[in-house]
Order: C-alpha cells, then structure tokens, then sequence
C-alpha cells in the first residue's frame, strides 16, 4: 500500500475472492465443483463410501486458500501500519465489540484472538465484558511464549509480496499469524463438515427417492398424488428430511444423517425426536419411519430403540444399503423395484447409470443453507 491508513476493518486486507470463501453458501461450492464431481460424490455415498472421504480435498482446498490470505493479510497490514502488529488484538476485540457484524468480519477478529464461535459461548459466554479481559490475557500469554522461546535466538528478517509489499517479522509477528491459521483451520473444518452435510443430504435423498422411481413434488400440498416426495425445507420446523406418499395417508419419513459409531448420543436423538413426532403423526399419517446413519457402534442401543416406534435404520457404510431401502419400502409398503433382488455385485453400476438422469439441480436449489458458523474440536 502506497499510503498508510488508519485500519478498522480486517476484511478489507483480504481479496474479494477470499472473503467470498469465507461467506459463501454450500450450494455454491456446487458451482465450483462442478456437477460431474458432485455426482461422483452421491454415487459414492450410494455405494458405501464415506462422505468425509470425498470432500476431504474440497476442504482442504479452501482452508490452504485461507490459510494464504491470512498471511497477505498480516503483510498488507503491517505493510499498511507500522505497529499493525502490536496493535491487532486490540483491534481484533475493537471490531467485536461492534454491533451487526457481517460473518466474515466477525470470523477474522475472533481468530486474529485465538476464538471460533464455540470458544466465544464456553470461554467467554457470549458476555460483551469479558471480551477485554480475555483479550489482555491473550496478549499477555504470547509474550510469556515468545520471552521463554526467544532464548533460542531472534527471529528477524523481511517477508515481500510483490514489489510494493513488505513487512519485518518477529516472533510476535509468527505467534499472532499461526494462531489466527489454527483457529481459522479448526473453524473452517467444522464449517465445511456441517455445509457439506447439509448440502449431501438434500442430494442423497432426493437422487435415491428418484432412482427409485418417485416424483419430487411441493412439500405438503393440499390432494398430494400417489408415489410422491418432497424433501423438507430450511424453513421448517426440525422435520424429517424427506417425506414420501405411497398411497393417500401411507408413507415413510426419512431422516439422515453422517454420523458414525463415535457419536452414538446423536443418533439417539434421532430415534427419540421420531419417538415424539409419532405420538402425535402417525395416528393421522400412517407414516414408517426411516433414519439413516453411517454406521452403529456394536453394543448401540439404536436398532432396538426403531423397532419400538416401528422404524427402521439403515447404515449407509454398506455398500449395498439403497437395496435395503427398497426391502424395506417392499416389506411396509408393498412396493415393488428392481432394486429388492438385485445382486449386490450389480448395484453399483445399476445406480451408475440410473444417477446420469437424476436432476440434482432441483435438488441443489432447496439448500440455501449458509456453511455453518459452529465449528467442531475434530
């Protein structure tokens, strides 16, 4: 920057593009991938394979192309202030002192203090007064850090981006740039885990529901036809996800969910929440309940906990689990598919060819759901 200015705002160092990572929507990162790679991605879930596992390199991705903006950053403005540095972590609780902070600006000054939006609730418990108090901490305990460290010599030396932008670098220059990227980091991983799922589970349902031979119609629309399905909106209450009509007043509600044998209490909730759902639906409705999970721990007390609000659960790890939705459908239903008998050796390509019709545009247009501000200890 050619003239120094006063900065009160963190975004502003960042590129547009940058920032766009920051806030964009799951939906959008559809237009990224492209979708040939997202179909790729519900075959493999249909298959089997880990959800995790195949957007692993998207995640990736975005957090090393943060990971870099980060660092032009701190050079843009230590370029921009000569005690940028020194002067962040006031700056930093300055801005989240303010009110109606857009999501991108807020995320930057929690980082630049060590905060995701979690450690906002648990550490400082949402209280406006213990910002400061937290912040002097910070302050405080990196210059402890660096004091105990600097015995092993100072750190000196220039960092150029381009030939207008420089900036000298210190160990406080290191501490505050590698907290804000591990912040940043664990945020954005916890981000991408919930955007991903949410998106995934729209495309999954929706694609398997068509595959087996049910129309997408508007959710809950006065004379619904027969062998229908809608897949359940942002603006609803905490529905299940997916609603199918086999005949007037007979059906399955489905409910999905990426959670492993690790966080058995989720998949609880799960079975529960229907448990509470069916005591005030099922009388009216007629409706099965279907809840899909990636994987049961062994001694899970899950399986049992369906059965006893007549519903079943399905792990998606096994590579053949779109058949036993269509068992499932034959056995409570009567409906008949393909699917039902099918060798497990030939599933995958049957899918394979079916998924080249499926219209996952319509199904993408549903999730308006912004990639989420919780982030996750992983």
């Amino acid at each position: 920057m050619a003239e120094q200015q006063p900065i009160d705002s963190l975004s502003v160092l960042m590129s547009e593009d940058a920032r766009k990572l920051l806030v964009g929507k799951g939906s959008e990162f559809v237009e990224q991938m492209g979708l040939d790679v997202v179909r790729g991605v519900v075959l493999d879930v249909l298959t089997g394979r880990n959800l995790r596992d195949s957007t692993e390199a998207l995640t990736r991705r975005r957090i090393a192309t943060l990971n870099l903006a980060t660092v032009n950053l701190f050079l843009e403005g230590a370029a921009n202030s000569t005690d940028f540095i020194q002067q962040l972590p006031y700056l930093a609780a300055d801005i989240l002192s303010r009110k109606r902070l857009i999501k991108a600006e807020r995320w930057l000054a929690q980082w630049v203090l060590g905060l995701t939006d979690k450690s906002v609730q648990n550490v400082l418990r949402d209280d406006p007064t213990a910002l400061i108090k937290y912040r002097d901490q910070y302050i405080e305990t990196c210059k402890e850090v660096i004091a105990k460290h600097s015995t092993t010599g100072e750190l000196t030396g220039e960092l150029k981006l381009g030939s207008s932008v420089q900036a000298e670098i210190n160990w406080l220059f290191m501490i505050y740039l590698l907290n804000m990227v591990g912040t940043q980091t664990l945020t954005i991983r916890g981000s991408e885990k919930s955007a991903y799922g949410k998106l995934f589970e729209k495309l999954i349902l929706g694609s398997l529901l068509h595959i087996l031979g049910f129309k997408q119609v508007p959710p809950k629309q006065p004379g619904q036809q027969e062998g229908v399905f809608w897949l359940s909106s942002r603006e609803d209450k905490r529905e299940s996800d997916a609603t199918l009509l086999y005949q007037q007043g007979k059906g399955v509600q489905f409910d999905i969910g990426f959670i492993g044998r690790g966080n058995p209490e989720i998949s609880l909730d799960k079975v529960s929440r229907f448990e509470r759902k069916a005591e005030y639906e099922t009388a009216k409705y007629h409706l099965q309940t279907i809840i899909l999970v990636d994987s049961i721990g062994r001694n899970s007390r899950i399986v049992e906990m369906a059965r006893s609000i007549n519903g079943t659960i399905i792990q998606m790890s096994a590579s053949y689990w779109p058949k036993l939705i269509a068992q499932v459908l034959n056995q409570t239903l009567g409906y008949k598919h393909e699917l039902v008998d099918m060798p497990e050796t030939d599933i995958e390509n049957f899918l394979k060819s079916k998924l080249i019709d499926v219209p996952l545009e319509k199904f993408i247009g549903q999730v308006q759901t912004p990639l989420a501000s919780t982030d996750h200890e992983l």
